[in-house]
């Protein structure tokens, strides 16, 4: 299973946890592994951290919508999202650009330890006022995910995994991908946007007959 996603999306959370639970569901959860594909939903972000906040006038700018619009549009995802177990705080959000995020998560799936670094990324993002282009900040929570320091201060400073990087992007834009997040199963099977627990299951179970293992 490929998943292409930001950790700046608030769905692809809200999706992470959508597909823990359908996973938790399928009898042969033990038998598929998990690829967290990059995917930037702004790469002319700044590269220094934003201030904090997402309010409801900076979305109605960013989508041309009404003030109410937009606020309508926040409270859905803090409800879908409480749902799903999660407390958003969009008062706290700092943004910024995540190309270095991503690359560290590559690095974290060759020390196999991706799916931790991807939640601390996400959890960071939307409950911590995370500055998720700052060295220093993704230097913490890469180490707290098990990444060696030194590690991760040699992919930081240098140019490592943005081959990787680019790499899924272009497999996403080669796929159609224009959002995310998107499930790939066994690279022949798509599945768009944060889609209920039992949809996703659904498509795992009609996708296993096929072949012995998924992704493995």
């Amino acid at each position: 299973m490929e998943i292409w996603s930001d950790v700046v999306c608030p769905w692809c959370y809200i999706g992470k946890r959508r597909f823990e639970s359908a996973l938790a569901g399928f009898p042969h959860r033990d038998e598929i592994s998990v690829v967290w594909r990059s995917f930037e939903l702004d790469p002319a972000a700044p590269p220094s951290p934003e201030e904090p906040g997402r309010d409801a006038g900076r979305l109605a700018a960013k989508y041309r919508i009404s003030l109410e619009q937009a606020q309508a549009m926040q409270d859905r995802v803090l409800a879908i999202a409480a749902g799903e177990g999660l407390r958003f705080r969009f008062d706290r959000i700092r943004g910024g650009n995540t190309f270095d995020a991503h690359r560290l998560l590559h690095l974290a799936l060759a020390r196999g330890v991706q799916d931790d670094l991807k939640e601390r990324l996400d959890h960071g993002t939307f409950t911590e006022s995370l500055p998720v282009s700052d060295h220093a900040a993704l230097t913490t929570v890469a180490v707290a995910a098990g990444l060696d320091e030194a590690e991760v201060h040699d992919v930081l400073d240098s140019g490592r995994y943005a081959d990787a990087v680019r790499a899924d992007e272009a497999q996403a834009q080669a796929y159609g991908i224009t959002g995310v997040p998107f499930f790939v199963i066994d690279s022949r099977y798509g599945v768009a946007g944060a889609q209920p627990a039992d949809l996703l299951r659904r498509a795992l179970t009609q996708a296993w007959p096929e072949r012995s293992s998924i992704s493995r």
